[in-house]
């Protein structure tokens, strides 16, 4: 007896990148996968989001670098929205703090535009069976590899030159116009303390006056994001 070939329904992709050949070599590259079928292309994320509201593809393959409307906009809209389509990113540069966002905002796969030959089918793959894809490979462990990217784009820990907690208030306040007065007042020393302190930053940084003290802070990132003088302890 002669088995029932199982028709296989094809995944619908929808193609969003505003370069014409790129769109012509992904659809062509797609296209010669028989379980691959190119329902759209969209030129920017605006259309792309009409395009997935009206056709409903289970994959969008989505370009980050757009006009008009932006791939990390068109996602984040599709974010707030109920939707079946999965989203691969397409980008040509390995910005970590790019990808980390995009798989914040539910990208399921990022693939790099030079890698796509190799990995896009697979990647496709992947994603419909319910695989997040990240440098080239499958991801067993979303958080770990969102905290990974979270730890690798934080900014980094501030320079203290050596200088002490109290010592980098003090230069905060210089920094800010106070006096020698205001300074003992604000952290209950005396006046003599506080030009103990000056001494000892100047020597640390190789300043020789307040305007270079100020100079030195701005210039090599001294300065807490938020007012020291606030300093309640």
């Amino acid at each position: 007896m002669t088995m029932a070939k199982v028709a296989v329904t094809p995944i619908k992709v929808l193609i969003a990148d505003d370069h014409p050949v790129v769109r012509i070599g992904l659809r062509n590259m797609l296209q010669a996968d028989n379980q691959m079928r190119i329902v759209a292309e969209a030129k920017d994320g605006a259309e792309a989001l009409n395009m997935v509201r009206t056709l409903r593809p289970d994959i969008l393959l989505l370009d980050l670098a757009m006009p008009r409307m932006p791939g990390m906009d068109a996602l984040r809209e599709l974010t707030s929205e109920s939707t079946t389509t999965r989203t691969i990113v397409l980008t040509g540069l390995v910005d970590k703090r790019q990808i980390l966002e995009a798989l914040q905002l539910g990208a399921r796969g990022v693939v790099l535009k030079d890698a796509v030959v190799e990995h896009l089918s697979a990647c496709i793959r992947a994603v419909m069976q319910g695989q997040y894809w990240l440098d080239g490979r499958p991801v067993q462990n979303l958080v770990q590899v969102l905290h990974d990217l979270a730890a690798q784009t934080a900014p980094p820990s501030r320079k203290t030159f050596g200088l002490t907690g109290r010592e980098l208030e003090v230069v905060t306040l210089i920094t800010e116009g106070s006096t020698n007065k205001h300074i003992a007042v604000t952290f209950g020393i005396s006046e003599e303390t506080v030009k103990r302190h000056l001494t000892n930053i100047f020597n640390k940084l190789g300043v020789g006056n307040r305007l270079e003290l100020a100079l030195f802070a701005l210039n090599h990132n001294l300065l807490p994001p938020t007012s020291a003088t606030d300093v309640s302890r």
